[in-house]
C-alpha cells in the first residue's frame, strides 16, 4: 500500500511539473508577441554641436567643461591591443511596421533581385559613388618619388631589387610607379579620406598577394597580449598574421568577458568586408591563408624567442605558442594539422617612421574589470561633455567615432580601447579601424544619438531585400581563400543588429524637432 501511495505521488508530480513548464513556456511566448520592442534612450543631447553645423543647446555648467578624463587625452605611444570577439545575441529584433528608423519594402518591387550579384548592385548605387572632395597634393601621404623603379631581380625569381640596386629599363608609355609592387601602390593611395578608394583596381591583386604570396620571414609582432606574426614577402611587402585560435564556428561562453576572449581571425576577415561594405574604407585589406607552420614560419623564423616554443605535440602535430601577455603557453599552443595552420593576412600600414599615427583613447572604452563600470556607464552627462572637448568640439571626429561604433556594434566587439589617426592629416582625417579580432560579441548603441546622413541611409538601404546586409558580406567573404568565414547564425546575427542600429536612431529622430539635429547632412541633399 505504501509503495502505491509513492508511485502514485510521484506520478502526480511530474505531471504537475509539466503542467508548470508548460505553463510558463505560454506566458514567454505571449509576452514576446505582445509586448512592445524596448525603446533606448539617447544618451547624447539631442542637439549637435556647432563643430558639425548645427548650433548647440543649452549652456553647460562650468564645472562640465573642465573635463579632465584622462580618456580623452592623446596616446601616441604603444597601444597594446586587446581584441575580442563573443556569443552573437541569441534574441533577434523583430522589426514591425511603422517602427522609427525602419524602411519599409515594397515585396513586390524586390521580387526582380533574387538573381545576380547583391554586392555589384550594391557598389553601383549613388549612395556609393558619392564623390570625394578633391584630393591635393597635401591630401595625399606620400609623395611619389619618379625617380625610384622596382624590378625582378632576373626572369626566373620573385625576389625585388629598387633601382638603388639595379637599372631598369621602363618600357614604351610606363611610368616608375607601374614598377612599383602592389602593397606600395596601397601605401601611396593612401589620404586625407580614405585608406583607398571605392572602385580601387589595386584591391583584387592586393588580397591574392596576401593569400599567395611566397613568405621569406616570420617573426612575431612586439607588445599585445596574444600571439601575432609579422610576415615578410619578396616584394618587401608584410603582413601580420593571426592564426587560428578557435574554429570559425565555435561560439565564446556567455560568461566570458570581453577582455577575457580569443582573437578570431575569421573577425578580422569579415571586418574588412563589412567596413568595405559600409562604404568606410579604414580596415587595411586582409585575407584568409592556409599558413605551412614547418615551412612558412619554424624553417624560415629569425626570431630565436619563437623558434624556442615549437613542438611536435603527442599526435604528432607541430605547435608553437610564441611569447605574449596572456595565451602564450603550452596550454595554449597553436597547433597544425599537422603543421597546416589557417589564419588571417592583413596588409600592414606604412612603417610609422615614414608616417606618424596618433593612438587615442576612445571615450567609450570600457573599463576592463570585473566589477568595475566606465564612466560613461554612470555620468548621465557624459556624451555632452565629450561634444566640448577637444578633439570631438570640431569637425567630424565624433561623428567618425559614432561610424566606428556601428561597425563594432554589428561586429559584437566591445574591445575598441584604441584608434588611430594619420598625424600629418591632424583632426581633419577619417578613422583607422584597426584590431578587430575580437567580434561577434555584443555591441553597445548608446551613443547614437547623432551620426552622418550617409551613414544612416546606408544602413537603411543594406537593411532592404535587394541588398540585404547578411546577403551582400556573404557574397563578398565566398571569394575569400577560407570561405566560408562565418557561419550562418553570425551572417543572421547581423541583421538583428542592424535592424537595432536603426530603431536606435528612430528613436532619436522621433524625439528631435528637426532632422538635422540627429543626421549631419554629408550627402547635399
Amino acid at each position: 500500500m505504501r509503495c502505491q501511495l509513492q508511485m502514485l505521488f510521484q506520478r502526480k508530480f511530474k505531471i504537475s511539473l509539466l503542467l508548470l513548464l508548460l505553463l510558463a513556456f505560454l506566458v514567454h511566448l505571449v509576452m514576446d508577441f505582445a509586448l512592445p520592442t524596448t525603446h533606448r534612450p539617447c544618451t547624447c543631447d539631442m542637439k549637435v554641436s556647432k563643430a558639425v553645423g548645427v548650433p548647440s543647446g543649452s549652456p553647460m555648467p562650468a564645472r562640465l567643461k573642465k573635463l579632465s578624463l584622462r580618456i580623452l587625452q592623446d596616446f601616441s605611444g604603444n597601444n597594446g591591443s586587446l581584441e575580442k570577439s563573443s556569443q552573437p545575441q541569441k534574441a533577434g529584433l523583430h522589426l514591425k511596421a511603422g517602427e522609427p528608423g525602419v524602411q519599409q519594402e515594397d515585396e513586390e518591387g524586390n521580387a526582380g533581385w533574387t538573381k545576380g550579384s547583391k554586392l555589384a548592385a550594391l557598389f553601383e548605387h549613388p549612395l556609393y559613388n558619392i564623390p570625394v572632395p578633391e584630393v591635393t597634393e597635401k591630401d595625399k601621404l606620400f609623395i611619389i618619388n619618379p625617380m625610384e623603379k622596382f624590378s625582378l631581380h632576373s626572369s626566373g625569381s620573385d625576389e625585388w631589387v629598387s633601382s638603388s640596386k639595379a637599372e631598369t629599363l621602363l618600357l614604351t608609355g610606363k611610368t616608375a610607379y607601374d614598377t612599383y609592387p602592389t602593397w606600395l601602390k596601397f601605401h601611396i593611395g593612401i589620404n586625407r579620406y580614405e585608406l583607398y578608394p571605392r572602385q580601387d583596381p589595386l584591391l583584387p591583386t592586393l588580397l591574392q598577394d596576401l593569400a599567395m604570396q611566397r613568405i621569406v620571414s616570420s617573426v612575431q609582432k612586439s607588445g599585445g597580449t596574444q600571439l601575432k606574426l609579422i610576415m615578410t614577402f619578396p616584394n618587401y611587402g608584410q603582413a601580420l598574421f593571426k592564426p587560428m585560435k578557435q574554429t570559425r564556428d565555435q561560439e565564446t561562453p556567455i560568461d566570458f568577458f570581453y577582455f577575457s576572449d580569443f582573437e578570431r581571425h575569421n573577425a578580422e576577415i569579415a571586418a574588412f568586408h563589412l567596413d568595405r561594405i559600409l562604404d568606410f574604407r579604414r580596415i587595411p585589406p586582409v585575407s584568409g591563408r592556409l599558413v605551412n607552420i614547418t615551412k612558412e614560419i619554424w624553417d624560415i623564423t629569425t626570431d630565436k624567442k619563437l623558434a624556442k616554443t615549437f613542438f611536435i605535440s603527442p599526435a604528432g602535430n607541430v605547435c608553437f605558442y610564441g611569447e605574449c601577455s596572456y595565451y602564450c603557453s603550452t596550454e595554449h599552443a597553436l597547433c597544425g594539422k599537422p603543421d597546416q595552420l589557417e589564419g588571417s593576412m592583413a596588409a600592414l600600414l606604412p612603417d610609422k617612421t615614414l608616417a606618424k599615427r596618433h593612438s587615442w583613447r576612445s571615450p567609450w572604452r570600457r573599463s576592463y574589470h570585473k566589477s568595475k563600470k566606465a564612466e560613461w556607464e554612470l555620468n548621465p552627462n557624459y556624451c555632452a561633455q565629450v561634444r566640448e572637448t577637444p578633439p570631438y568640439d570640431r569637425g567630424h571626429r565624433l561623428l567618425d567615432l559614432i561610424d566606428m561604433t556601428i561597425l563594432d556594434f554589428l561586429m559584437g566587439n566591445m574591445d575598441r580601447h584604441h584608434y588611430e589617426t594619420f598625424e600629418k592629416f591632424g583632426n581633419d582625417t577619417f578613422l583607422l579601424h584597426l584590431d578587430n579580432g575580437r567580434g561577434k560579441g555584443v555591441g553597445e548603441t548608446s551613443i547614437l544619438a547623432h551620426t552622418h546622413k550617409s551613414t544612416y541611409l546606408r544602413l537603411q538601404l543594406l537593411a532592404t531585400q535587394p541588398y540585404r546586409l547578411s546577403d551582400v558580406l556573404r557574397e563578398a567573404l565566398a571569394a575569400d581563400p577560407l570561405a566560408p568565414v562565418l557561419a550562418e547564425p553570425h551572417l543572421r546575427a547581423l541583421d538583428r543588429r542592424l535592424g537595432k542600429v536603426l530603431v536606435a536612431v528612430g528613436h532619436c529622430l522621433a524625439r528631435a524637432a528637426h532632422q538635422e539635429e540627429v543626421l549631419v547632412d554629408d550627402v547635399g541633399s
